[in-house]
C-alpha cells in the first residue's frame, strides 16, 4: 500500500503533466504561424513578382487613404481540415488592422487543401458582408485558381476588396493592374446612350477572346466604383514598411471556397 506522502506526490506530478498538456498545444499552434513580411506573404511561392508588386502598391494606398489593411498569405499546406479556423487564428496572431478599429482583411490561399478564404475584421464586416465576399471569390478569384493562375486570382481579390473599400470611403485609387488600361476621357454631356452602346460592343468583343475575358473583371470593377476614368489608375510607389499590423481582431466573418 502506498503511503499518503507518495500518493500526494503522484497527484502533484499528474497535475503538472495536465497543466503542461494544456499549454504545450497552444505554443505549438502559435509556432505554426510564420512572421508576416508585409502585404504579400507568399510562403507557397506561387505569386509572380508582377502581381506581388501590384498588390503591395494597391494595399499600401488603401491603407494610407482609408486605414484598412489588406494582407495576402499563401501556404503550401496548413495541415488541418478547417482553413476558416486557421485564417481566423492567423489573422489574430498577426494582428491585422489597428487595434480597436479592426479594419483589416486577410486573403488566405492553401495550395494542397485547394482552399481560398477572405477573412474580415470587425471593422469592415459592414461593407464586406459574407455574401458579398462569397461573390468576389466566385466571380473574380476561384475561376483563376482552378486554372492554376494563383497570382491573378489573389490579385483580383485584392482589386475587388480595394474597390469596395474605396467606394465606401468615397475616395479614388491611383493603383491599377498592368492588365487594365483606364479610360482617359470623360463622356461628353448628352452622350450617355452612345457610351452605353459602345460599352456593350466593347464587352461583347472582350468576351470573344481569352485576353478580353481576363480584362473584363477589371472593367466591371471600375464601373462598380463609378468609372469615368476615376476608378483605378496607375500604381503609385509608396516608401516605407507596411503598417497594417496593429493588433486588429476578426470575428470570423468572411467566406471561403474550394477550387
Amino acid at each position: 500500500m502506498h503511503s499518503p506522502c507518495t500518493f500526494k506526490g503522484l497527484i502533484s506530478i499528474l497535475s503538472v503533466i495536465m497543466l503542461i498538456s494544456l499549454f504545450v498545444p497552444l505554443s505549438v499552434a502559435s509556432e505554426k504561424f510564420p512572421k508576416s513580411v508585409g502585404v504579400v506573404n507568399d510562403f507557397a511561392g506561387v505569386i509572380s513578382p508582377q502581381y506581388e508588386r501590384a498588390m503591395k502598391s494597391l494595399a499600401l494606398e488603401v491603407l494610407q487613404k482609408t486605414g484598412t489593411s489588406i494582407v495576402v498569405a499563401t501556404f503550401n499546406n496548413i495541415g488541418i481540415d478547417d482553413p476558416a479556423d486557421f485564417a481566423n487564428r492567423l489573422y489574430e496572431a498577426w494582428g491585422i488592422g489597428k487595434k480597436g478599429e479592426d479594419k483589416g482583411v486577410l486573403v488566405l490561399l492553401t495550395v494542397k487543401e485547394r482552399r481560398v478564404r477572405i477573412e474580415t475584421g470587425y471593422g469592415v464586416e459592414g461593407i464586406l458582408p459574407d455574401g458579398l465576399v462569397g461573390e468576389i471569390l466566385d466571380g473574380y478569384v476561384v475561376p483563376y485558381l482552378k486554372q492554376g493562375d494563383y497570382g491573378k486570382g489573389m490579385s483580383n481579390a485584392v482589386m475587388a476588396i480595394s474597390a469596395i473599400v474605396a467606394k465606401n470611403a468615397k475616395i479614388s485609387l491611383t493603383g491599377k493592374s498592368s492588365a487594365y488600361q483606364p479610360i482617359k476621357h470623360k463622356p461628353k454631356r448628352g452622350s450617355n446612350l452612345f457610351t452605353l452602346i459602345l460599352l456593350v460592343i466593347i464587352m461583347t468583343m472582350l468576351l470573344g477572346t481569352r485576353q478580353g475575358r481576363a480584362m473584363l473583371p477589371f472593367l466591371l470593377l471600375v464601373l462598380f466604383m463609378g468609372g469615368g476614368g476615376r476608378g483605378v489608375g496607375g500604381f503609385g510607389s509608396f516608401g516605407g514598411g507596411f503598417g497594417g499590423f496593429g493588433g486588429g481582431m476578426s470575428g470570423g466573418g468572411g467566406a471561403g471556397r474550394g477550387f
